[in-house]
């Protein structure tokens, strides 16, 4: 019954990897658009994450009839003034492959000393049902540092260059289970849990 499924709004394979596994356990069957035959590239042309993960919820979420979760995120480099924010999937170009994101971004900070590369990851989910005007909205930050050059293999995007004081690794190194834990999308991934929980509760 298409109320029990949860679609996930992207194509980015690695973040619906990550996805599935932060909200496996709900009380819905979580689907990608491949798995419902949905081609749909949703133009990002907001100024915030807010308005893109809105943009995408609503779009798929009509699109497909389906309960939709859409997210936007972005890396946010204080020495940069908070670039590439928004743009960080279409910074270093529209088809560039995260080594080629990595690589710009790098390139962008050679002058920038080590204590001086603080960034943060940000994310905001949106909740969408097909005839619902309301879109809900969860989100979460992660606070990191750029390093000079990357260092692990696991993850996506940015996360090879986005260290953890804590852990003494960057996101890329770090077990998966642990990330699923600390990262902005997994707080982010939380508070949609919550709102998913009361979508739950209102369908009949």
């Amino acid at each position: 019954m298409s109320q029990r499924k949860l679609l996930l709004a992207t194509n980015n394979r690695g973040k619906l990897d990550e996805l599935r596994v932060l909200f496996a356990g709900i009380d819905r069957e979580i689907v990608s658009p491949a798995d419902v035959g949905l081609q749909l590239d949703v133009a990002e042309t907001g100024h915030t994450y807010a308005i893109n993960a809105r943009l995408k919820a609503r779009a798929f979420a009509s699109a497909s009839g389906l309960l939709t979760l859409a997210d936007d995120s972005g890396l946010e480099v204080d020495a940069l003034s908070l670039a590439p924010g928004v743009h960080s999937s279409r910074w270093a170009g529209p088809m560039a492959t995260d080594a080629q994101k990595i690589a710009y971004l790098l390139s962008q900070m050679t002058a920038v000393p080590p204590e001086q590369r603080s960034a943060c990851f940000c994310c905001v989910m949106a909740i969408a049902a097909p005839k619902a005007r309301k879109i809900r909205l969860s989100s979460g930050s992660w606070q990191g540092f750029i390093t000079m050059e990357p260092h692990g293999i696991d993850g996506f995007g940015y996360d090879p260059v986005f260290y953890l004081h804590k852990f003494g690794m960057t996101a890329a190194e770090i077990p998966a289970w642990i990330k699923n834990h600390i990262s902005h999308r997994a707080r982010a991934a939380a508070g949609a849990r919550r709102i998913l929980l009361e979508e739950h509760q209102q369908t009949p």
